[in-house]
């Protein structure tokens, strides 16, 4: 079920996403996110957002159309 609240103020809204792993990938997320005292939802957002900030910085994600007005 998709969710989308109103949003009249210009701060920024995180979005939600439904992933599904193979058990061998969730088993290292869940260890590594109890090594590190961390929930594994909130590893998972810190390790995409940091491969994608990692690609962005190669110039290897297009441009926000959206944006460029």
């Amino acid at each position: 079920m998709y969710h989308e609240c109103d949003n009249t103020h210009s701060e920024a809204v995180s979005k939600r996403l439904h992933v599904t792993l193979p058990d061998g990938a969730y088993g290292k997320l869940e260890r590594l996110a109890e090594s590190e005292a961390r929930a594994v939802a909130n590893l998972a957002a810190y390790l995409i957002q940091k491969a994608l900030d990692e690609l962005d910085e190669q110039g290897r994600i297009p441009a926000d159309k959206s944006s460029a007005k």
